[in-house]
Parts: C-alpha cells; sequence; structure tokens
C-alpha cells in the first residue's frame, strides 16, 4: 500500500507515540563493547538471480533473524534516485528483503521517502511492495515532517533533519545502490542517508562548486560522514549486481556489473569494498577516509572478514 503524508495526516497517525530517534545507535541492532572488538563482516552474495544473492548475503551474516525480531517494524530504504539503469536499487533484491523480514516475524515493513510516486513507479520498486503487501510511506517535503537531531562530533554539518516517522520503527536497513557521483565519485550506504534527511538540510550539504572543486566536493563528503554520525541502520544491504560508474548518480552511464549484493553493518567496510568493485582507491574517496578517521568503521580490508558465496 503506498500513501502521501502531509503534515496533518503524520500528526494525526504520530500523536502521543513519544518519538525519539536513536542517535548514532543502531536501530534494532545489537550494542555492546565485546561487539565493538570484533572485525567487521562483509558479505556477499553473487549470481545473476538478484533476489537469490540478496538472500545469500544475509545468510552469511547469520540470517535476518539476527537483526529483525518477532513484531518489529522495520524501515527500509532503498535507492530510487532515477529510473536508467544502474542507478536505482533492483526489484528484485527490495522484494527478497521484505519476504526475509516477513519470514524472520516483523509486523510490519515499510519504504520510507520523500521521493515522488512517480520515481517508485517508474523503478519498479512500487509493483513489489504493492504485491508483497509492505507499505510505502511518501512524505511530502514540509519541514515540519523532518526532526531535528544533533550531530555528535559534527564537523561540517551540526544538525542533521530525519524524517520523524523513522521514530516509530524498530529496525532501520539501508538499501542503496552503489554508483558513481557527479561530485565525489562513489555513492554507498553514507551517501544513501540523505534519502532520510530533509531535502532543506541536504542542500547546505552542496555549496555552488560541489562537482569541481575539491573543498566544495570535501565539505560534501564531511557532511555526508556527520549525518551518519546521527544514523546508524541496524544493517546495509548494498545492490551491486548492475551499476553505473560514468555520469553518476542519475545516469545513464557506462554499466557494470559485478552480480553482487554486499550486506553487513560498518558502513565504512562495505564502502570501501564496493568503491574497490570497479578499481577506485577507497582511501581517496573522501567520505570513505574521513568516516574511517572519525570512527564510522573499517577502511582497511586486509582487516575485514570477507565472505563470498556463488548461489548457483
Amino acid at each position: 500500500m503506498s500513501r502521501t503524508i502531509g503534515r496533518r495526516d503524520f500528526i494525526k497517525t504520530s500523536a502521543g507515540a513519544g518519538l525519539t530517534l536513536a542517535v548514532g545507535k543502531a536501530l534494532g541492532a545489537a550494542s555492546g563493547g565485546a561487539a565493538k572488538a570484533k572485525a567487521s563482516v562483509v558479505a556477499v552474495g553473487i549470481s545473476d538471480d538478484f533476489g537469490q544473492a540478496a538472500v545469500k548475503a544475509v545468510e552469511l551474516l547469520g540470517g535476518m533473524k539476527k537483526f529483525v525480531k518477532k513484531g518489529a517494524k522495520v524501515a527500509l530504504l532503498p535507492n530510487v534516485q532515477s529510473r536508467h539503469p544502474g542507478s536505482f536499487t533492483k526489484p528484485e533484491i527490495l522484494r527478497a528483503v521484505i519476504r526475509l523480514c516477513k519470514k524472520a516475524g516483523a509486523a510490519e515493513v515499510n519504504c520510507l521517502s520523500w521521493q515522488t510516486v512517480k520515481q517508485w513507479d517508474d523503478t519498479g520498486l512500487k509493483a513489489v511492495i504493492e504485491s508483497e503487501e509492505a507499505g510505502l510511506m511518501i512524505f511530502e517535503r514540509d519541514e515540519a515532517l523532518f526532526k531535528p537531531v544533533p550531530v555528535p562530533g559534527g564537523v561540517a554539518l551540526k544538525e542533521a533533519r530525519i524524517l520523524a516517522a523513522l521514530d516509530d520503527h524498530d529496525v532501520f536497513i539501508n538499501m542503496p545502490i552503489t554508483k558513481d557521483h557527479a561530485g565525489n565519485k562513489f555513492t554507498g550506504t553514507m551517501k544513501n542517508l540523505m534519502g532520510l534527511n530533509s531535502p532543506v538540510n541536504n542542500r547546505t550539504f552542496h555549496r555552488p562548486n560541489w562537482k569541481t572543486d575539491p573543498d566544495d566536493v570535501a565539505h560534501l563528503d564531511q557532511s555526508i560522514v556527520d549525518l551518519n554520525k546521527a544514523v546508524k541502520p541496524a544493517l546495509n544491504i548494498v545492490d551491486a549486481t548492475e551499476i553505473i560508474v560514468t555520469n553518476g548518480p542519475f545516469g545513464p552511464g557506462q554499466l557494470f556489473r559485478p552480480q553482487k549484493v554486499v550486506a553487513g553493518t560498518d558502513r565504512v567496510a562495505i564502502d570501501a569494498y564496493c568503491a574497490s568493485l570497479w578499481a577506485l582507491k577507497p582511501e581517496e574517496i573522501v567520505q570513505i577516509k574521513r568516516g574511517a578517521d572519525q570512527g564510522l568503521g573499517e577502511i582497511n580490508l586486509n582487516k575485514v572478514v570477507l565472505k563470498e558465496e556463488d548461489v548457483y
């Protein structure tokens, strides 16, 4: 079911909910000193059946029940930025993730977005959501629907403005496609969180010469890193099946087809791995390097536990 939500609708549905965003904590993920000491795991399912590749990647992490408990409300954030091949999260992957969440016992699975219904329709994702009886919650671009969230240790961004409806969910699963970007050359788990942040706040990420001036590119990257200090997904499932490596993030562009779905909890490690797929050096991508330097994850893939498995 899809529905567009305005300020009046949101006030009705959220009244008395007592929503508080888990700043800097993973919605639905376990935490603690012992977990932090473990090496980061990046799991990769490989197949031309993209849904099965997604299932395998999650299985290699221990299964969806590790992240989604019975009765949980799950929020998903696929990328629907463009309809060109290799620029949006594959419908097959979204279908697989919805089914995995429901099989794990989720009471509700919703995709949250301030993008247009047309974008969801053009990419084929809306049809998947409806056929799987999940929810598509489209929010108007009204600042009243976004909650101010302070950024702990923010450098370029001191306050994010996150869709308040995220607070009404127990688990947040980030579902980007990795691809080229016009300014910083890379889109992955960290940049995808701009889809939860208000468009008005996102505009502050982009200085006039964000595509060409190194300082402006660095400002964009630092803003993305800061945003990721405010919101931490419980799980990231990345489409690296068919991606544009030129003319991103909208395309059309040159297509590269690794036929991989990548999953894990460490956004820096996942982005470092995905960048390496098309010969980018993670340490040369400012958002990945600064994310590592500022404590968001592990950039050195030699220190990451990589689990890759083909699906036949």
